[in-house]
């Protein structure tokens, strides 16, 4: 699982990485070419394409962060109701609610490998970069599976521990807070010797 952790996490990286290079070189060239001096230059290098290719990034960055979400639990989800319930009753809601997550996820990843599946018999591309369009949708069923494990491992861990993944908004991973407390400590005589 450790591997397909860091995977998730890779895939994610790279895909935002490479939007947010395409966006950049994009605005870059598109204000360079209001510089008379470069526009002999830039004017073979058509950048048309980015935005399209930005758009799909995106959408394949939010189907793997989706999951990805759901692991770490940074998902929001509205449960004053069901914190307030007494054991097993609480316990049961949870799977419950657990399990429609997998249903859904499912569900969703079955329609999109159809979709992709029929896609992959036409010819239809997309506009500006006359890619496969099963290609572009197959972050779908992609996506949608590995969220759907996601959910069933959260249910997986919930039943044997009890614990449901907690995001802490406070928490940087590779960071330690003693360290942090430290520094401030450090921080704060130096500015009361000055």
């Amino acid at each position: 699982m450790h591997r397909l952790d860091r995977l998730e996490e890779w895939v994610i990286t790279v895909l935002m990485g490479m939007a947010t290079l395409i966006i950049f070189v994009a605005v870059v060239h598109r204000y360079a070419m209001g510089v008379p001096a470069l526009y002999p230059y830039l004017f073979a290098f058509n950048t048309s394409w980015a935005q399209e290719l930005c758009i799909f990034l995106f959408v394949w960055m939010a189907k793997f962060g989706a999951a990805y979400g759901v692991r770490t639990g940074i998902h929001v989800g509205v449960d004053v109701v069901v914190n307030q319930m007494q054991n097993p009753l609480r316990n049961r809601v949870i799977v419950l609610g657990l399990s429609g997550g997998v249903l859904f996820t499912a569900i969703i990843g079955s329609l999109g490998g159809y979709l992709v599946w029929k896609l992959f018999h036409t010819d239809q591309t997309s506009a500006d970069l006359e890619m496969p369009m099963w290609l572009v949708y197959l972050c779908v069923p992609l996506g949608s599976g590995l969220m759907c494990f996601r959910f069933i491992q959260v249910i997986r861990r919930f039943i044997h521990s009890g614990q449901l993944p907690h995001h802490d908004d406070t928490e940087v991973e590779g960071m330690d807070v003693h360290d942090l407390e430290q520094e401030a400590i450090v921080h704060h005589v130096e500015q009361e010797k000055d």
